[in-house]
């Protein structure tokens, strides 16, 4: 059997005077506040790791001519997972080089999925410990044992970069004698530095959002803060409407090269820069105001280039994911969508026309048919998935940082909305996981995970590094996450209803709304043991010159009441009525103590895609989606596919 090994204790739990002087207040103050977590999943006298089966397994991955692109041998796995798992965890997410043997502590390859979730668990728990968290050392202890359980046992897992980055420092030493690393926030000076060494403050937000200004300088700086986050896996979105559009001048008389020229060398960024210096596509979003001058070239873009590709298909150039037509045309590594206002829609509705509107002075600049636009956008789609629609006045709406700033922007798939220059760490549940032997949905061992998760991605917030001090800075100040799920189709699937059913929107409607409500209740329980986001108290944040309101404590509550109004919508259904009920009861408390405290964090849920990690945990179907098919073919980014049979039906 693989022995785990003690690793390199966080910097705040060093001998060193100031750190321990540190660690004392911190337990002096959080003394009577601090957490607590009772065992649900894991067995006091028995090691999560020593609870299931083991076996060795060998993980291959062919292409589509069967030629074997990835193998390893030899590798523990638990028993009851799938081989599309063990592929998944021993390709993706198992660190180290093969070629120098199977000790991760000399630069080998990780050889055990325990070794994978241990240096992951126990670094976040050695994380929470030097920080307060949890009220006593058992405490502590039975919060790894119940993290290790949900993850080993598939019932939850992190985004990828958590996978990728988590613990290479603190269990294996990696990157102590590298260069210095992205920014973090630095707890004891009040400012973002850059990290001493590569992998002590890991990157673990899969989710960016970035501002760029109308300067050259900053242009090409969001370039290369991009490609920082495409190397250690994360995804990243920008809005463009900031820059000038190709109908004004630049100051010295010129003509401006507008959005689209710049959208093609962020989209050769991406292209470039593999996601986690592995096989994964970098991720990217890039968004445009209804009002920008330059709305309609944005809209009529990608569909131009998918054009160009289907031209040369039919003149015999490989038409395949990794082909040579799609990668001879651009903006094929992005994601773009138009930010749509309530008025711009109200204009479509009515037959308005439409102004844009100089980005420099605010000016009137050209009149648009508004339906022409719409429709355009709704070739776009059907042709070739893009562009998107984000409805900015309805997102504003639903803002917990108003005082603050607006909302711009959104990362590449769009589930995290939030402020720019901010980052969101993502984790997600398997749904299927909660439902019992009887068909129930099991809401207490449910609540259970997210308060566990939601608690681990809060750790990881001052504990990870950024590729900007405004983002580093911004983590820390508004500590947003995401905890989400998996496999909900499979779940609607499980108990014989339609997806679009009203059954099935009563089942997501009430489980999204427990899931939510629960770890906004837990952020509220760890307000009053941490106490809240600073930016609760004060809107002031990095990058933001001047905020809208002093501070955003009247918008956030307003957000959580929102929330709690709208259990009242969600659709009745005989058979989930009981989760409807506990749905209310949640959003009760979790209002009723955000009051009393505050909330730790500005934002704690998303419905992110879960391709990868919903593999991983042996999932039917991805996020929210339906399924597709029953039996699907995954195409990877770097070659090879993998053959993913529902299990559910």
């Amino acid at each position: 059997m693989i022995q785990l090994k003690p690793g390199i204790q966080p910097a705040s739990l060093s001998a060193s005077p100031r750190s321990a002087t540190r660690q004392k207040t911190t337990s002096e103050k959080k003394k009577n506040t601090s957490l607590h977590f009772k065992r649900v999943f894991s067995d006091a006298a028995v090691a999560p790791f020593d609870q299931i089966e083991w076996e060795r397994r060998n993980a291959e991955i062919n292409d589509d001519s069967g030629k074997v692109i990835f193998k390893q041998e030899d590798i523990e796995v638990p028993k009851s997972w799938s081989a599309l798992a063990t592929k998944i965890a021993v390709s993706k997410y198992f660190y180290g080089d093969i070629a120098k043997g199977t000790d991760p502590y000399k630069g080998g390859r990780e050889m055990s999925v325990r070794q994978l979730i241990h240096r992951v668990t126990r670094t976040i728990t050695d994380w929470g410990i030097a920080d307060g968290y949890f009220a006593d050392e058992e405490t502590a202890e039975i919060f790894y044992d119940e993290l290790t359980w949900l993850c080993l046992n598939q019932h939850g897992a992190f985004n990828s970069p958590v996978w990728f980055n988590v613990g290479l420092y603190h269990q294996y030493g990696v990157g102590k004698d590298g260069g210095a690393g992205n920014y973090f926030y630095n707890r004891e000076t009040g400012k973002a530095e850059r990290a001493p060494s590569q992998y002590e403050y890991p990157q673990g937000s899969a989710c960016f959002i970035q501002s760029v200004c109308d300067t050259m300088e900053d242009i090409m700086r969001l370039a290369m803060s991009e490609a920082m986050l495409f190397k250690y896996g994360s995804g990243t979105g920008t809005d463009l409407s900031s820059l000038r559009s190709t109908r004004e001048k630049l100051s010295g008389g010129g003509k401006p090269s507008g959005p689209l020229s710049f959208l093609k060398v962020y989209d050769q960024v991406a292209n470039v820069v593999k996601s986690g210096g592995k096989t994964r596509r970098a991720a990217k979003m890039n968004t445009l105001k209804d009002w920008h001058p330059d709305i309609e070239e944005f809209i009529d873009a990608k569909q131009k280039e998918e054009k160009k590709a289907w031209a040369l298909i039919e003149q015999g150039y490989d038409g395949s994911y990794n082909g040579d037509a799609y990668g001879s045309v651009m903006y094929q590594n992005e994601n773009v969508s138009v930010r749509v206002s309530d008025e711009f829609m109200e204009a479509a509705l009515a037959g308005r026309e439409w102004w844009t509107r100089r980005v420099t002075d605010e000016q009137p600049c050209e009149c648009k048919d508004t339906r022409t636009l719409l429709r355009k956008i709704a070739e776009g789609t059907h042709i070739c998935g893009d562009p998107g629609m984000q409805f900015d006045s309805t997102i504003h709406k639903w803002h917990t940082c108003k005082g603050t700033d607006r909302q711009n922007s959104t990362n590449p798939c769009s589930e995290y909305l939030f402020l720019d220059n901010t980052a969101c760490n993502l984790a997600s549940l398997n749904l299927m996981k909660f439902k019992t032997a009887d068909g129930d949905f099991d809401v207490e061992r449910f609540k259970a995970a997210v308060r566990i998760f939601i608690t681990a991605q809060e750790i990881i917030v001052d504990n990870a590094s950024y590729p900007i001090k405004e983002i580093a800075e911004n983590s820390h100040i508004f500590r947003t996450l995401g905890l989400g799920y998996a496999n909900l189709g499979s779940l609607i699937m499980s108990y014989g209803y339609g997806y679009d059913s009203v059954e099935g929107r009563a089942l997501c409607g009430a489980i999204t709304s427990i899931m939510t409500g629960e770890a906004y209740e837990q952020s509220a329980r760890m307000a009053r043991a941490m106490g809240p986001f600073p930016g609760y108290h004060d809107a002031r944040a990095s990058g933001v010159p001047k905020p809208v309101a002093k501070e955003n404590v009247a918008p956030m509550l307003e957000v959580i009441e929102l929330h709690r109004d709208a259990v009242r919508e969600i659709s009745d259904a005989k058979e989930f009525a009981y989760l409807k009920e506990e749905a209310a009861k949640v959003w009760d408390s979790a209002s009723e103590l955000g009051k009393r405290y505050g909330y730790r964090n500005a934002q704690v849920t998303v419905l992110a895609p879960t391709g990868t990690i919903s593999f991983l945990m042996d999932c039917d179907t991805t996020g929210i989606e339906p399924d597709i098919a029953l039996v699907k073919y995954k195409l990877l980014a770097g070659g090879g596919m993998l053959k993913i049979v529902n299990q559910t039906v």
